[in-house]
């Protein structure tokens, strides 16, 4: 009894996943065409989810950017030319990977300006906690003297 329901559960929690992706209500004739738009979907933002693609989310607006892009793909536009096509309307947000060019040089290159930050912050902060040394009183100084002098007349 212990393995049937162990292996319901695994069945149940394997089977779940499936069900969050979104059913598209016509797919493409061409599987080819299928593909590429499928591939296409993934690399599109959802406009009201964020940080989902038109592909995962079921909002009414992603399964309506799901048919341009099938609409798109069908009547032969190049994967390079749907997404001009969707910029061109919401702009670069609307890619999950957003191009490297001069509008978003601060996006991509932000992780690295704040890990520069924290290391000069760290330099900083070292510095400023390294305390040189206080010098010898005149008793200590006579010490030291004391202690080099017979370590020299020791060897």
């Amino acid at each position: 009894m212990r393995r049937l329901f162990s292996a319901l559960i695994l069945v149940v929690s394997v089977a779940l996943p499936l069900l969050a992706v979104a059913v598209d209500e016509k797919p493409l004739a061409d599987p080819r065409q299928e593909a590429v738009a499928r591939s296409l979907m993934k690399e599109i933002r959802c406009l009201v989810c964020q940080n989902q693609s038109i592909e995962d989310s079921n909002a009414d607006l992603a399964k309506d950017l799901r048919q341009v892009v099938r609409e798109r793909v069908a009547i032969g536009d190049s994967p390079k030319n749907v997404r001009a096509y969707l910029v061109d309307r919401y702009g670069d947000w609307v890619l999950l990977e957003p191009p490297f060019k001069k509008s978003t040089y601060f996006l991509w290159l932000s992780p690295f300006l704040f890990l520069l930050a924290i290391g000069i912050g760290i330099l900083l902060a070292r510095r400023r906690h390294t305390v040189p040394p206080a010098p010898l009183s005149t008793d200590e100084q006579v010490k030291l003297n004391a202690l080099l002098d017979s370590k020299e007349s020791r060897k």
